[in-house]
């Protein structure tokens, strides 16, 4: 079997990547070389948990761990702190203590309201990202974020909290919906766009493998994002600096995602709208040109994803800006690409104007 490995060097809280095409039923031998003990608690949801969950049990229970599945309902709309504490009440009802562990397994809703359960219960215990959507294994899953939505907006509840391993089975990707699987692929294009051209033009030159979900395409396309990824997050652990950078096409998305109250786009295809627009005001700016623009917009169209923002009055799109959690000292960092490839952090304080070259 071909593994790849990927480290994301974080001093004593480093921890492998391991990617490749048929390993989610090696996660059992994973955590016991990772040292884990007591109780797994697999964290999951009513779509992936029929689909994987037993193969996740019987790989831990052949490493001889105790399993419990928390199953949770599917959906944007449920990463909220009522989910949240059905996760704190399994765990409290199967009497868990620091010696247990949680096992994510899904994608990124499941895996930053498991890594929040993991950071806060009983002030931190141990978790394994298990990702099994395009969108989670290539940015949700690394790096430690975990948080939950509140309804003036998302991932405003959270925490720094980095997992033990990641391991990523391309092979989930055959059960995903077509609509999740190119919104996954949206995500992708913004570490070509604002860090790594060569990357950038893979993609372009990929699109069609891609879509077709060829593996070996997948596995350079995920690897190349983790590898990304996890350099940024290796410099800049705590979203201080240079990590906003992956922000690219976040800030607008976000702002379409608390506008539309989660339930029209998905995150990939929000992040798409974002990049166009971010696109869009780079070139208003003067750090791309004409024809770096029109390069995102053609591989956001390639892939299948929406680029124009939903009809809501500017004054709703600023109060929804106003509330993103990158807003600083009254002004927002906006991620611009700089040609492609590159990048340029704007700090802007007039959001209407922002959103006058959108229109």
């Amino acid at each position: 079997m071909n593994v790849q490995q990927i480290k994301v060097a974080l001093g004593e809280r480093s921890y492998d990547i391991q990617l490749g095409a048929g390993i989610l039923g090696t996660v059992g031998t994973l955590c016991r070389d990772l040292g884990l003990t007591g109780t797994a608690a697999v964290v999951s949801n009513t779509t992936v948990a029929p689909l994987y969950y037993e193969t996740v049990r019987a790989s831990m229970e052949a490493a001889g761990y105790h399993v419990l599945l928390v199953s949770l309902p599917d959906g944007e709309a449920y990463k909220n702190s009522a989910t949240l504490n059905q996760i704190y009440d399994a765990l409290v009802d199967a009497s868990l203590d620091r010696g247990s562990f949680i096992l994510a397994l899904g994608g990124g809703v499941i895996g930053d309201m498991a890594g929040f359960a993991a950071a806060s219960y009983l002030r931190g215990i141990p978790f394994v990202q298990l990702p099994t959507t395009l969108l989670s294994q290539v940015d949700s899953s690394v790096g430690g974020k975990t948080g939950i939505n509140h309804p003036r907006g998302k991932n405003l509840i959270g925490a720094f909290y980095q997992p033990k391993a990641v391991l990523i089975d391309v092979m989930t990707l055959d059960t995903l919906p077509e609509r999740e699987f190119r919104a996954g692929l949206g995500e992708i294009v913004k570490y070509g766009a604002v860090l790594d051209g060569d990357f950038f033009r893979f993609l372009e030159e990929n699109v069609d493998l891609l879509l077709a979900r060829d593996k070996e395409a997948l596995i350079q396309a995920v690897a190349r994002s983790c590898s990304i990824k996890a350099k940024v997050v290796a410099v800049d652990e705590r979203e201080g600096g240079v990590r906003a950078v992956l922000n690219y096409g976040h800030t607008l998305g976000h702002a379409v995602e608390t506008l539309t109250e989660y339930t029209t786009y998905l995150h990939g295809e929000a992040v798409a709208i974002g990049m166009v627009q971010a696109a869009k005001i780079s070139q208003q700016l003067g750090y791309c040109n004409q024809a770096d623009r029109d390069r995102i917009e053609a591989l956001i169209a390639a892939l299948g994803l929406p680029a124009e923002l939903p009809a809501f009055p500017s004054e709703k799109y600023v109060e929804a800006l106003s509330h993103d959690k990158k807003v600083r000292d009254k002004g927002l960092l906006f991620i611009c690409n700089r040609g492609i490839g590159a990048y340029k952090m704007e700090r802007v304080t007039d959001l209407k104007a922002l959103l006058e070259i959108c229109a």
